[in-house]
């Protein structure tokens, strides 16, 4: 999405599905042809609802999956940067096998 956010008149293109648009919701991101903000959505995801449940009957059809995707990964832009994308996979510790002593 670098490179992805152009600027028209105050409204800024964060991605093909969001746009901050000072005339829109204070200027505070939303989804294209939308006053759904895009807070709204990642609350939802953070939630646990299903990409699909939010899309198709928290929004009514009103924002694609793909723009869901867009969300969450412009939200992890935002977090991590572009530098740095180690942070966001910790190492996971293998469980130890366990001794198991016969009774004999």
């Amino acid at each position: 999405m670098k490179n992805a956010r152009t600027r028209i008149a105050g409204r800024i293109e964060l991605g093909r599905h969001i746009v901050a648009d000072p005339e829109i919701c204070h200027g505070k991101p939303t989804f294209k042809g939308t006053r759904i903000m895009v807070w709204q959505v990642l609350d939802d995801v953070a939630e646990g609802r299903s990409w699909d449940f939010i899309c198709n009957v928290r929004w009514g059809g009103r924002i694609p999956l793909t723009a869901v995707s867009e969300a969450v990964k412009l939200a992890q832009e935002a977090w991590l940067g572009d530098s740095d994308r180690s942070v966001h996979r910790p190492v996971r510790k293998r469980p130890e096998p366990q001794q198991v002593e016969w009774a004999v």
